[in-house]
């Protein structure tokens, strides 16, 4: 019976979750998020594949889902031509805005982003 109580979880890494939240959440291409990762696309493509077929076992099999381990490090922010400009909970895309009261149109820059978390 699918979802029973003390299956193995399956187990994403952190890098695997990344690949996915930039491919499939962020619209990143594999190029763009092996440039953002820092690691090559191919490796991005091995990476993005693990992690599709992790996700499948657990949605078929229903399994439990552990995020954990995997080759990673967090961003401080401080280093020189950082992908994230911080932190990518502050990543805030330009968008065009048009002012209700009349055709004032309004980019959004990083001084208009707010931190998440």
């Amino acid at each position: 019976m699918r979802g029973e109580k003390g299956q193995q979880p399956v187990i994403l890494r952190v890098d695997e979750y990344e690949a996915l939240r930039l491919i499939d959440r962020e619209g990143f291409s594999q190029e763009e998020c092996g440039d953002y990762m820092h690691i090559a696309r191919a490796t991005v493509q091995q990476i993005y594949t693990s992690a599709r077929k992790k996700l499948a076992d657990m949605l078929v099999e229903g399994r439990p889902l552990l995020i954990a381990g995997g080759e990673y490090r967090l961003c401080d922010g401080t280093e020189s031509g950082c992908a994230c400009k911080g932190c990518h909970k502050r990543r805030c895309p330009t968008v065009r805005t048009e002012a209700k009261s009349g055709n004032n149109s309004k980019e959004s820059s990083d001084e208009d982003c707010h931190s998440i978390g």
